[in-house]
């Protein structure tokens, strides 16, 4: 499944780079970032213990929406404004 993978504010800068490319056959949220985490390293910012949301094609989704072909997925932390 070809995904455009894109990090945000503090996850980027843990990651190293603000998107990537993504290939791997997965059909959920929750089985892409499964894939990130098993990398170790840098991707454990991810972790499911950590606050960070998701969103798919710029729409909030939870870890059991379907991915599609050339869709883009989004991790960020939460956001605070004032």
């Amino acid at each position: 499944m070809k995904l455009r993978i894109r990090y945000f504010a503090s996850l980027r800068e843990a990651i190293g780079y603000a998107q990537e490319d993504f290939d791997e056959p997965v059909n959920t949220v929750g089985e892409v970032r499964d894939v990130l985490l098993a990398r170790g390293g840098a991707y454990l910012c991810l972790q499911r213990n950590k606050a960070v949301r998701t969103a798919l094609n710029q729409a909030m989704v939870s870890e059991d929406a379907s991915v599609h072909e050339n869709s883009e997925l989004a991790f960020f932390p939460p956001v605070t404004g004032g």
